[in-house]
């Protein structure tokens, strides 16, 4: 499941609340080369196996360091049109970030780690409920635009049977559970630089990440409450 996104289930219209949320803005890039290797061999202990991504290209008509001029994901799918297979292999993944060291960091999820990613205002207000609740949330990664909360893997049946059971999901909820990626921070990608906005707590098991039906009635509901939906992206 590469990545899965949020849809209706019925055919009736819907009234939204306020109007299109400002994007947050984008936090300063470091002056200094970030250390990727150390990123990818971080998250490998992690059990999250990972994969060097395509470098964004800002020169590219595509705004991707990749051949494809079609690409609708830049700087985010792996560099190698082969290299799909992601690993928790340390010595492959020195070997990776050796012959690329600028490449970016992407976290293949659906293993270690699967997520569910929206808009960044509605995924502020939806962890101030969580937290108001006192359910515990794991990391979440941030963009300008889009946050994503990691969270345990789940099967493609687990999560039809959560959106079944719901009368409308907003189709800017995006799943990226088995065949997705995300770009772990200090990486970029076209719309800027990713970051921690709740870093990782780390675990001896690795850490610790909810299950997606305990966080997915916020996240729905904060998204009808902001407005936001698939048009407005």
């Amino acid at each position: 499941m590469r990545e899965i996104l949020g849809r209706r289930r019925k055919l009736r219209s819907r009234r939204t609340r306020g109007g299109a949320p400002a994007a947050c803005p984008e936090p300063p890039h470091p002056t200094d080369r970030p250390d990727l290797t150390a990123v990818a061999v971080a998250a490998i202990h992690r059990h999250w196996p990972v994969v060097p991504g395509a470098r964004p290209d800002p020169a590219s008509p595509n705004g991707c360091g990749c051949p494809d001029p079609a690409c609708a994901l830049p700087g985010d799918h792996p560099a190698d049109p082969g290299l799909l297979a992601a690993t928790t292999d340390e010595r492959m993944v020195r070997w990776w970030w050796n012959e690329r060291p600028a490449a970016p960091v992407l976290l293949a999820t659906g293993c270690g780690a699967s997520a569910v990613s929206l808009p960044a205002v509605a995924a502020a207000r939806a962890l101030a409920v969580l937290d108001r609740a006192g359910i515990v949330t794991g990391p979440v990664l941030a963009t300008r635009d889009r946050w994503a909360l990691l969270v345990a893997p789940y099967s493609l049946p687990r999560l039809g049977e959560l959106l079944y059971a719901k009368d409308h999901v907003p189709g800017s909820l995006r799943f990226h559970g088995e065949g997705g990626y995300l770009l772990l921070p200090p990486s970029a990608k076209g719309s800027g630089r990713v970051r921690w906005e709740r870093p990782v707590e780390e675990a001896p098991g690795g850490p610790v990440l909810p299950e997606i039906g305990v966080v997915l009635d916020a996240l729905v509901d904060a998204l009808e409450e902001t407005g936001v939906n698939a048009s407005d992206l």
